[in-house]
């Protein structure tokens, strides 16, 4: 007879059917513990490069998979194998091939042999880029490392069911692909030691704030690496830490809920409960699973012994939660100990088959490739006076076993250049091996980084602004603030959210009256939470919405740059495309004054967010050009607005949310013949004027803003240039070698401006120290029209000191 009061126990399910599936739980949790002891082996015996495993974790994980719907998205962490096999997302076979790093899109799904094993995903996006229909799938949005990192994404995960539930614009069959009454839940994973992150608490607080469908799981085994809980979490505990989140009769919060992680029925009636009352009330979920073991350690990079008391490693023993499950299932009568036996030697054998397919395969493909590569070699051998070299480098090559692209590059560039000078229908053959092979490495390992569709920003097309007579002179402002409304009126999918950014419109009034004209859940305020203003961003995007998250301030950006690193800028690269998320982050800058409200850090930009376009327009106008333009388009970029520009006056064109701009073109802003300078953003006008004193002293500046640096001047507007001037001068406002630095190599290296240099370039920046407060601590700590004159006319007088005197 069936036993009552356990979730997996329901009045609706047979016996018969209430046993199948204990059973098929139970297998899953084998299949899944053996997967990770396999694993493990791989590792230690040199197959594999890096494991880290989710044994321990497997019935919590079997449980809250019987919550997970379709619609639902997971947001989780590198541990969670076992729920992805419980729902289907992951095959024995697929969790080998990301752990050996197959780059077959068939075999490693999650990632393509990008990412080391326990980094899931599932494809959001078809072969030619269409998003493809979520409701009718279970999602995973894709994993990064960071410890708690994936926490802000969830966030926008669950806000974007609230927006579909709220947000009647929505209900509409256009989005009938990504939400059904939002009704989805996001569910997040994090081990208990990663509570202590900042970006966890952030998360919890926003989503409490938020009141979304968001349930997240902590999985408690007591330690964090090596280090216990004690010295983790207030009380040892994360669901007493966050009591205060916990909800009343008379204050929202969050429903609160703990369970062993060794106890089936009671873990399976807790997601059944919790999930259904999330996922009805957008109410979100605490779900703190403790007592949580941990067999294999953390990783295959230590071994737990070393720091678990004897006691403590005996009760993981006998807590172990399969060893647990099987005790229920025998004292509930639902197997007898033979059955179960059984079913765990087919869990063992389907892993170890698995793990041989993926292994197989793996070598297959590889070894392929080295068979061409052989064929090349061999031809080469033949047609060579280096030819007994060439077969030794075969043999070598056919000695080495390793499944391993890397030596036959080796092999190949070593025998053409023992062979140089040799013409040879065999040796051109190696050589168009060569190219081609790297060709297929670069698709294997470095493809992209940014959208490869259609849907890329840099294939919209341009459309100049349209100016009515008489002209219409505004506050650029203004300009900003009739574009937004416009793209409001044109997008019901698209939302604005900031510090400050509804009631008030915007601490520069660029979205002044919108909040009133669409509402909170389209123009909406949030609270000082820059790294989940970004990742609300995220999730939004993720799931089919097109959202602008603003950072108030340019040098707040700091908060959310890891977030923007490891999620935004590379989701695309570290999925091999099939994962998107067309987020817009606005932000001010530039010219500011004081110590933290004055810097302009491109080159910490610059170099975190390769995968992003970055965009440094130098007015309004151009600024919502660009925001045109990534409305259209599938590309997170940044958009950095001129702080001092809002005040200046600007024509207002006619053709508002239409015009486009189009990333990385240069426009040349002053015809000259002396000189070549780049500059961009609120340093344009200090270079303005500077031209003005260079050309009372006889100095013809041609002046080129580059509009964005990432892409940088794909029109060649520069090189052009140069090919005149044959001097280059470069100006900006970030620290020396800075962002100048960065257009240099652009221009002088990867555009070969080298060969129209009559003189050596110039970059002028700011000082290396924080800006000074005030107009003078301005003047005097960043670049200023005395400084370029000067600089220019040095440059002038070097090339030229008959026509240019010494100037001091």
């Amino acid at each position: 007879m069936r036993k009552k009061n356990t979730a997996v126990d329901t009045e609706k399910m047979s016996f018969e059917d209430f046993k199948l599936t204990v059973l098929n739980d139970y297998y899953i949790g084998q299949l899944s513990r053996h997967a990770s002891l396999i694993g493990r082996k791989e590792v230690l015996t040199g197959k594999a490069k890096f494991g880290i495993f989710g044994d321990g974790k497997e019935v919590a994980q079997l449980a809250m998979a019987k919550a997970f719907k379709n619609g639902d998205f997971r947001s989780g962490y590198y541990r969670d194998q076992t729920f992805m096999m419980a729902a289907g997302l992951l095959t024995v076979e697929q969790y080998f091939a990301q752990l050996y790093a197959n780059t077959d899109r068939d075999a490693d799904v999650c990632s393509q042999g990008r990412l080391m094993n326990g980094h899931f995903a599932t494809r959001l996006v078809d072969d030619a880029g269409n998003w493809l229909p979520q409701t009718q799938m279970k999602n995973s949005s894709a994993d990064i490392s960071p410890t708690a990192g994936q926490m802000p994404r969830l966030l926008g995960l669950a806000y974007a069911s609230k927006l579909y539930r709220e947000n009647n614009e929505l209900n509409t069959a256009d989005f009938e692909n990504f939400s059904i009454n939002g009704n989805e839940v996001a569910f997040g994973t994090i081990g208990d030691a990663s509570t202590s992150e900042g970006l966890f608490w952030e998360t919890m607080n926003a989503a409490g704030v938020l009141q979304v469908p968001l349930a997240m799981s902590v999985w408690d085994d007591g330690y964090g690496i090596s280090v216990s809980k004690r010295y983790q979490t207030i009380k040892q505990s994360i669901s007493e830490a966050l009591s205060g989140f916990a909800r009343t009769n008379t204050k929202e919060g969050f429903n609160i809920y703990s369970a062993p992680g060794w106890d089936y029925p009671t873990l399976c009636e807790m997601y059944s409960v919790g999930v259904a009352e999330c996922r009805e009330t957008h109410t979100p979920a605490l779900f703190h699973v403790m007592e949580v073991t941990q067999p294999q350690g953390h990783s295959t990079s230590g071994s737990h012994e070393r720091y678990k008391s004897k006691e403590r490693l005996e009760w993981e023993s006998e807590f172990d939660c399969l060893i647990k499950m099987r005790e229920f299932i025998l004292s509930n009568g639902l197997a007898e100990d033979a059955e179960l036996d059984k079913l765990e030697a087919e869990a063992k054998a389907n892993a170890n088959a698995g793990k041989k397919n993926a292994w197989d395969n793996f070598v297959k493909s590889v070894s392929a490739d080295k068979a061409r590569a052989t064929t090349i070699l061999n031809a080469l051998a033949a047609q060579t006076s280096k030819g007994e070299l060439v077969n030794k480098v075969v043999a070598e090559f056919e000695e080495n076993k390793e499944p391993e692209r890397k030596g036959i590059m080796v092999a190949i560039k070593k025998c053409l250049r023992a062979t140089i000078g040799e013409h040879s229908e065999a040796r051109e053959a190696a050589v168009q091996f060569m190219n081609d092979f790297a060709a297929e490495a670069h698709d294997r390992y470095s493809s992209f980084l940014y959208s490869e569709f259609e849907g890329n920003a840099l294939n919209v097309k341009p459309v100049a602004p349209v100016y009515h007579e008489p002209q219409h002179m505004a506050d650029a402002r203004e300009v900003l603030l009739a574009n937004f409304d416009a793209l409001l009126n044109k997008y019901p999918e698209m939302c604005v959210f900031g510090e400050d950014v509804g009631k008030i419109g915007g601490v520069n009034q660029t979205y002044a009256g919108l909040q009133q004209k669409y509402g909170e859940l389209r123009v909406q305020d949030t609270g000082i939470r820059e790294a989940t203003i970004i990742g609300q961003g995220i999730g939004l995007s993720l799931r089919g919405l097109r959202p602008i998250a603003e950072i108030q301030y340019l040098d707040y950006l700091a908060y959310a740059i890891q977030i923007l690193s490891d999620d935004v800028a590379c989701l695309t690269y570290r999925t091999k495309g099939y994962q998107r998320a067309p987020l817009i982050v606005s932000t001010r800058g530039h010219r500011l004054e004081g110590v933290w409200h004055s810097g302009s850090p491109m080159q910490f930009i610059l170099g975190a967010l390769r995968g992003m376009y970055v965009l440094v327009p130098r007015n309004m106008t151009q600024a919502a050009g660009y925001y045109n333009t990534l409305m259209q388009s599938d590309s997170p970029a940044l958009i950095i607005e001129c702080l001092n520009g809002y005040r200046l006056k600007e024509q207002m064109p006619a053709n508002l949310g239409e015009f486009t701009l189009i990333p990385g073109v240069a426009e040349k802003l002053c015809v000259g013949t002396d000189v070549t300078m780049v500059s961009y953003g609120s340093t344009l006008r200090v270079a303005q004027d500077a031209i003005q004193q260079l050309n009372e002293l006889g100095i013809s500046v041609e002046l080129i803003d580059p509009q964005s640096l990432i892409p940088f001047d794909t029109n060649n507007l520069i090189i052009e240039s140069l090919k005149k001037t044959n001097k280059l001068v470069l100006v900006d406002e970030d620290v020396t070698g800075g962002a100048t630095g960065y257009m240099l190599q652009k221009i002088v290296d990867e555009k070969n401006g080298y060969q129209y240099l009559d003189s050596k370039p110039i970059t002028i920046s700011s000082k290396d120290h924080r800006p000074a407060y005030g107009s003078d601590g301005d003047y005097f700590s960043k670049s200023n029209a005395e400084q370029i004159t000067e600089a220019v006319y040095n440059m002038m007088h070097e090339y030229d000191p008959a026509r240019f005197g010494k100037m001091y």
